[in-house]
């Protein structure tokens, strides 16, 4: 609220024609750390003095130690090392009389020149369009409106354009809707321009072919395999805004448990839109996400650019029906070394199964089902035997 009233202060002073004292110099642009000294000249005819004067600044109101009587009509005020306006519409430097009267105002503007922008980084959803990114310079802050202007045009031929949808990705962005051309480079730079001066970027040169990105994978779907305590499969569609395009595409899956904020990612799925995850924890609820980066567009070399992650999706693992505590009556060295074998192989499988691996995958799932249903029969059987 005090913001908003002391901007309305300064635009009525700015706005009136007429007043009843003058302050000089009116509205002026300093660097921070600059001294300024102010003088209220009031009207000769409304019978004040100048020791009947005071001054604020931003609502607050200066010490008297800082006036300086200049003559029977006018009091000046020195402001030494000056910070940064507290607004980017200026400070309100506020001449009144004795009863709290507003005779006149200035509006300082106290910052820093603009930095050279840097970091622009720019990306294609789908070749439809153009978005780009910047950082404004090293410090960033002004405490000046800055203007920040993002221009483009082709490399070789044709005029500057000029972005006209800022803020649609953060503070520092604009997004260019249509009208881009293929298979041409574009240069591309931002300029910055407040009070106290301007600033250009580099430049830098890309083509719309190098920094396509894609919507995160639609359709996914999380399933049990079977009876498989510690698997689950993971199924999802290719883009289908770039399904008329000569690409290539890799995708990542990430997974997590219900009650955990740490993702695990699986980096080796290849282009294929289907995996298989292992090694989970039997009746646990997973939550399972997917993206996708297309790349070789046309023959593009770059690398690409990741999309988003598709919406979480959430299945779980069968639980474990083995029973704890049982004893089995036919222990004995034969029956060890089988199991101590078995034990060997559930390892040797299980690590290169991990991911999305297709290794001994049919193997491993014969293996898992066979020891499950050995265990069952085992566990109806032992309880019978006891008797």
């Amino acid at each position: 609220m005090l913001t908003l009233a002391l901007l309305w202060i300064c635009m009525l002073i700015v706005n009136c024609s007429t007043h009843p004292a003058v302050i000089t110099p009116q509205d002026p642009t300093l660097m921070i750390g600059s001294s300024l000294t102010a003088s209220c000249l009031v009207e000769s005819d409304l019978n004040l003095k100048a020791e009947d004067l005071f001054w604020t600044l931003n609502g607050r109101r200066l010490s008297a130690e800082l006036y300086k009587i200049l003559n029977s009509t006018a009091l000046s005020v020195a402001l030494n090392n000056l910070n940064g306006s507290k607004q980017q519409s200026g400070d309100n430097l506020v001449c009144h009389s004795k009863d709290g009267r507003i005779l006149a105002g200035s509006c300082l503007y106290v910052g820093l020149p603009p930095e050279k922008p840097t970091n622009i980084t720019c990306w294609s959803k789908n070749m439809k369009d153009l978005t780009c990114k910047w950082a404004p310079g090293s410090e960033g802050e002004t405490y000046l409106h800055t203007n920040y202007t993002l221009k483009y045009k082709l490399r070789w031929y044709g005029r500057d354009n000029t972005c006209q949808e800022y803020h649609t990705m953060g503070q520092y962005s604009c997004h260019i809707p249509k009208d881009l051309a293929l298979f041409t480079p574009y240069e591309i730079w931002v300029e910055a321009s407040n009070r106290l001066g301007s600033t250009t970027s580099d430049i830098i040169t890309l083509d719309i072919l190098d920094v396509v990105t894609t919507d995160a994978p639609s359709d996914v779907h999380v399933s049990r395999v079977g009876d498989l305590e510690d698997q689950l499969s993971v199924r999802w569609s290719s883009p289908p805004a770039l399904k008329d395009f000569l690409f290539q595409a890799k995708y990542q899956i990430r997974y997590r448990v219900e009650d955990s904020m740490e993702w695990k990612v699986v980096d080796d799925v290849g282009n294929q839109t289907s995996c298989r995850l292992a090694g989970l924890k039997p009746g646990t609820v997973y939550f399972v996400q997917v993206r996708c980066n297309p790349f070789g567009i046309y023959g593009s070399k770059k690398a690409g650019i990741w999309s988003d992650w598709s919406n979480p999706t959430a299945a779980s693992t069968p639980r474990s029906e083995r029973l704890t505590g049982v004893c089995d009556p036919k222990s004995g060295e034969q029956n060890s070394t089988l199991r101590r074998e078995l034990k060997q192989f559930f390892g040797w499988v299980k690590k290169h199964a991990y991911g999305c691996s297709n290794l001994s995958i049919k193997l491993y799932d014969q293996w898992r089902v066979w020891l499950q249903k050995s265990h069952k029969t085992r566990n109806q059987v032992l309880p019978g035997d006891k008797l």
